[in-house]
């Protein structure tokens, strides 16, 4: 790529680059251009809240913002950058989506076939479908609630255990369903797992193998991978930090673990750069055939104002400037992420806080998805009514 332009500016801990093609290469959305000084307030104030570093990547064509602010190792006192590899949490689920609705393609999965179909061991109700899993609205209890009631010794007892697919699937079927299948959303990290389950029995492969196979290798993601169970990230990477929920002790380095109490819900590893190349693919139709991203992003308004939607997989965001980005946020001990592009796939954003159990900065690095697709039209600098 033949570089036109390069800036860089470093306001107070926040270093704030921008890469931009030449004209002949450039291509992108026709939104307004983001407004990298309100992503780095935004860093600032989740710095001012407990996090150690925040980081925002922004792609779109051949044009890049890179933010980064704080810190990603506190005890080396290395600068955060946003190149570097972090646990994405939920975002994981997107990728499972992924590989199943390929299955789904290729005639080997159905629907809204009964779940108990593709499972060697059934779900204690043979209503709930494919589809239900997929969508949130099976109904399962989330095991998560339990396991994590207390963060830190909730942590510590599985950081570095290794559970099956079935004992997890277990731990939630110990409990009544919230609902009947297809009744309500109800998010629970049980029906991804049981989705990896069903993945492994109904192809006889792993599910780490379908995502390199399917997604990794094709898309050339370099910074992504799946070690479950191994504990360490490889490469650069940004240290995680969990708070806990007594806030006056300090944070805990939660950055090796299994993660195998999330497994196909929450164990992928990326960066900024590797979620923008995943989302913009997935968006732009390189992932799926039209049928199946059709069913992908039939959004269905999962919050009392119908700004927040799911489909399979899939959050859909409506922002203060009217536009609707499609992508998945995440949350595993010591990161949050959120990882969102246009429906297009034109521009795609990542960020991230390395630290968790700290709703106030989640939250507010939400604020990055306003600046990065609204720019100065975000809500609060705009007029009334526009």
């Amino acid at each position: 790529m033949r570089i036109k332009d390069l800036s860089m500016t470093l306001a107070g801990s926040t270093l704030i680059v921008t890469l931009a093609a030449s004209p002949a290469l450039a291509g992108g959305t026709s939104l307004p251009d983001p407004d990298t000084a309100a992503v780095s307030a935004v860093h600032r104030t989740a710095l001012d809240q407990g996090a150690p570093g925040a980081l925002t990547r922004i792609d779109e064509g051949h044009r890049s913002h890179h933010v980064a602010t704080g810190e990603a190792d506190t005890a080396a006192r290395t600068p955060m950058d946003t190149g570097r590899r972090f646990r994405v949490g939920s975002v994981s689920k997107t990728f499972t989506a992924v590989v199943l609705l390929q299955l789904a393609a290729e005639g080997r999965i159905e629907l809204d076939a009964p779940a108990n179909r593709y499972l060697p061991e059934p779900l204690p109700d043979g209503r709930i479908t494919v589809r239900h899993l997929l969508s949130h609205r099976s109904g399962l209890y989330d095991y998560t609630d339990d396991m994590f009631q207390q963060t830190v010794p909730g942590f510590e007892a599985v950081r570095n255990k290794v559970f099956s697919y079935q004992e997890l699937i277990d731990l939630s079927t110990a409990h009544p369903l919230n609902n009947a299948p297809g009744a309500a959303y109800s998010y629970s990290n049980t029906n991804f797992v049981v989705l990896g389950r069903l993945i492994e029995h109904t192809t006889g492969t792993p599910v780490a193998t379908h995502y390199q196979q399917r997604i990794v290798a094709p898309l050339r993601l370099r910074d992504t991978s799946y070690v479950h169970p191994r504990t360490s990230l490889s490469g650069s990477y940004a240290r995680g930090y969990l708070r806990p929920d007594d806030t006056t002790l300090p944070l805990v380095d939660s950055t090796e673990q299994t993660v195998s109490w999330a497994q196909s819900a929450g164990a992928v590893i990326s960066s900024g750069k590797d979620l923008n190349r995943f989302f913009t693919a997935l968006m732009s139709g390189r992932l799926l055939p039209a049928a199946q991203l059709a069913d992908m992003t039939a959004m269905v308004p999962v919050s009392a104002d119908g700004k927040q939607s799911y489909g399979l997989g899939l959050r859909g965001r409506t922002l203060s400037c009217g536009t609707t980005v499609y992508g998945h946020t995440g949350t595993v001990q010591g990161y949050y992420t959120y990882a969102f592009t246009t429906r297009d796939g034109a521009r795609s954003m990542t960020s991230l806080a390395n630290t968790s159990n700290n709703g106030t900065v989640n939250a507010m690095l939400g604020g990055t998805l306003e600046a990065s697709f609204c720019g100065s039209d975000a809500a609060g600098t705009r007029p009334a009514g526009v």
